[in-house]
């Protein structure tokens, strides 16, 4: 049968709405960043305790005591994790998703509880959107939206759409026909008859799609971390990537917390607005009694009682910052001028990039850091999402990254090189000293080879070249993982004696921390050494004429970045940065070198 080229088709397709509607995406990304930023700033103005408080008094109002205590408690734990802002701005992308999804579904179930042509119309493209990967629709949500919070809000909304168009519309069908012929019996209009007798009685199940959208709109913002949305999503993206199994849990609780308090609160507040839900809801409480943890208070009193917390908070001053401003100096040459740094979690991509954003921030720059995997990387950066990352290898490793976006990027310079691409194995390995090897020792590995990840370029260059090369591919597998978990499986072997094949690259400090060999390539099917670049986006360095000088001129020797690792890894995860400013302080006189300001006073600025 012929190859359907529907792949290309939908390239085609998407290419031309690039080109031709990207005005259309540049509106919807506009209003999606106006609401997102609004939200954040009203969550994210007050202390956390105060909007804890808050929240705990509107879960006192409509579930009870109980849980006003619990919802406070709860809120309290993500701020005690140091996960506030995390939080709120995963709920702020929660939220924008979900009335975005709601103004878009509801209507539309209504349509299709009407009419019978629209619901068969319908059904096919939710069950479309319900069964497609959810990964899947991050990359068009890229091409048109770019990265961070719009392409995450637009692959959200689209992938819970369908909960709320499928439950509006069962609630409304499931409404008795008699009702509706009795309403129409009376002369009752149409649109009188859906919004006073279908609406009402289809609230339960609607709210149930609701909360349908909302959950999952949550199970989406870690997958919507890949692509820079940040939150605690990207938190757990941050933690898959570097194999933080502490920072994976607090995440995950944190979302958890927010699940579990969206849940109870959507349905808490069905049972409010819908009157059969009021009417059951008081026969409930008349057959059990009057008990203190169930007691509720009266809208006014909850009102009141937020009222109360924000006066007392205001009386604190609790809300904002200081009021004090920084007094300029000679190293203030950024003056809070933003910078947003990309990298992949590789050992040598975290060190460049913490220890650029400590030079920065030296320097007076405001920086922020993500991570991504390689390929939303040089999207991000080639779409000026990113104004630089620190670890391209070039021209092999990343030569598909480059011969894609090359014609969007600037290529600052190589920092580090040469390198080298290797297959490594532990030294008591005995026998197996080259590639060639390999072939007639499968047995003892398993039949595998630990790799990194996917995208990454020597993986590409492992599974089409390599393994070809030396006649392996009917012997091996390559295990595709991350960085963090091929050296989780490195250690795991070395310290039970066990055979292992790894990918590795020089320089490494994992060939300090083990003895481990470099299998040789007699044939070069890894090709010549690359230089780590630094590559930005177009412009970056017009813009920031400074900064990009700073990083043309900059280099590190093996000793020092090898060192500057191994520092990073001893001070463990989450510290990266104290680890840097440890290593700076150990060698003075680098901060100066690589960040050259002008001398004040005739004496050059400390090194920090």
């Amino acid at each position: 049968m012929p190859r359907l080229h529907l792949g290309d088709w939908v390239d085609s397709g998407v290419d031309w709405l690039v080109t031709h509607m990207s005005w259309l995406f540049d509106a919807i990304k506009t209003v999606v960043e106006g609401m997102y930023d609004g939200i954040d700033t009203v969550l994210t103005a007050p202390e956390p305790l105060l909007l804890a408080g808050i929240l705990a008094v509107l879960a006192w109002w409509l579930r009870g005591l109980v849980a006003g205590v619990l919802a406070f408690a709860g809120f309290a734990l993500i701020d005690s994790l140091d996960l506030w802002d995390k939080a709120m701005s995963t709920l702020s992308l929660v939220i924008v998703a979900t009335v975005i999804a709601l103004v878009i579904s509801l209507p539309l179930g209504i349509w299709a509880a009407r009419s019978k042509t629209v619901s068969a119309a319908v059904r096919p493209v939710l069950d479309l959107l319900q069964t497609m990967p959810s990964m899947v629709l991050l990359i068009p949500a890229i091409l048109f939206f770019g990265m961070g919070v719009p392409a995450g809000v637009v692959a959200t909304l689209i992938f819970a759409l369908a909960p709320g168009v499928r439950m509006t519309e069962l609630g409304i069908r499931q409404v008795d026909a008699e009702l509706v012929e009795a309403a129409e019996a009376f002369g009752t209009t149409p649109r009188d008859t859906l919004l006073r007798v279908q609406l009402p009685l289809a609230l339960p199940t609607i709210m149930a799609g609701v909360n349908q959208v909302i959950m999952l709109g949550l199970s989406m913002v870690v997958i919507a971390g890949m692509v820079g949305t940040g939150g605690l999503g990207g938190a757990v993206n941050e933690a898959i990537g570097q194999l933080d199994i502490g920072l994976g849990f607090e995440a995950g609780l944190g979302i958890v917390v927010l699940a579990i308090y969206l849940d109870r609160m959507t349905g808490a507040l069905g049972t409010h607005i819908s009157p059969l839900g009021r009417r059951a809801a008081a026969k409930a409480r008349a057959a059990s009694g009057p008990k203190v943890w169930n007691y509720r208070p009266r809208p006014v009193v909850a009102v009141a009682g937020v009222a109360a917390l924000a006066l007392v908070a205001g009386g604190l001053g609790v809300f904002g910052g200081s009021s004090g401003t920084a007094e300029a100096s000679a190293t203030d040459v950024g003056k809070g001028k933003e910078i947003k740094i990309g990298y992949i979690p590789w050992d040598e991509g975290i060190a460049s990039t913490y220890l650029w954003k400590e030079l920065l921030e030296e320097r007076g720059f405001k920086v922020t850091t993500t991570q991504y995997a390689a390929g939303p990387l040089y999207t991000g950066v080639a779409t000026g999402q990113i104004d630089f990352q620190t670890d391209a290898w070039l021209p092999t490793t990343h030569a598909e990254y480059w011969k894609k976006y090359g014609k969007q990027l600037d290529d600052l310079g190589s920092w580090y090189g040469p390198t080298s691409l290797e297959i490594t194995v532990p030294s008591y390995v005995k026998d197996v000293n080259s590639l060639a090897d390999l072939k007639n020792h499968a047995s003892e590995f398993d039949g595998k080879i630990v790799g990194i990840e996917p995208s990454a370029g020597m993986m590409g260059l492992l599974k089409d070249n390599v393994l070809k090369e030396y006649g392996l591919e009917g012997s091996y597998d390559v295990v595709d993982g991350s960085t963090p978990a091929m050296l989780a499986e490195l250690k795991r072997a070395y310290a039970k004696k066990q055979p292992i094949a790894v990918t590795l690259w020089s320089p490494h400090w994992a060939y300090s921390d083990y003895d481990l060999k470099k299998l040789k390539d007699p044939k070069g099917a890894w090709g010549k050494g690359d230089g780590v670049h630094t590559l930005s986006r177009k412009g970056f360095a017009s813009d920031n004429p400074e900064v990009g000088r700073w990083l043309k001129d900059f280099s590190m020797t093996e000793e020092q970045l090898t060192g500057l690792e191994a520092q990073i890894q001893k001070s463990g995860k989450g510290r990266e940065q104290d680890a840097v400013r440890t290593w700076l302080r150990q060698h003075p006189g680098l901060v100066d070198k690589w960040a050259p300001v002008a001398k004040s006073g005739g004496k050059s600025q400390a090194a920090g």
